[in-house]
């Protein structure tokens, strides 16, 4: 189980990351909407998970990963069913993918 400074850092980075991709998405013409929504999901989903951050409670920590991890699933699905993509799009998926399981392992 990771320490409390140590999940503040990982959900930091997550966000940074999850607004890298976000940016990337939207300025790609080519996203089918099906991730764009996953994408967009997900986004509200980090923003709204950072009042249980805030809360140090680790049960709605833990929670709000699992249903980030989720989302990540989702939208990684939705990649591979896309079919011909732009390659940032494809690595800004897999990124946010591998590391909300990274992190969602560590948290349990």
């Amino acid at each position: 189980m990771l320490q409390t400074n140590e999940i503040q850092k990982r959900f930091s980075h997550l966000q940074q990351t999850i607004s890298e991709a976000s940016r990337t998405l939207h300025s790609n013409q080519s996203v089918p909407q099906d991730l764009m929504d996953c994408m967009d999901e997900l986004d509200r989903e980090c923003q709204s998970a950072q009042g249980a951050m805030s809360s140090q409670d680790e049960d709605r920590i833990r929670q709000c990963v699992d249903d980030m991890e989720l989302l990540g699933d989702r939208a990684e699905q939705a990649c591979q069913q896309a079919g011909s993509l732009d390659g940032s799009v494809r690595q800004a998926v897999t990124s946010i993918h591998d590391e909300l399981s990274d992190f969602k392992r560590q948290m349990h």
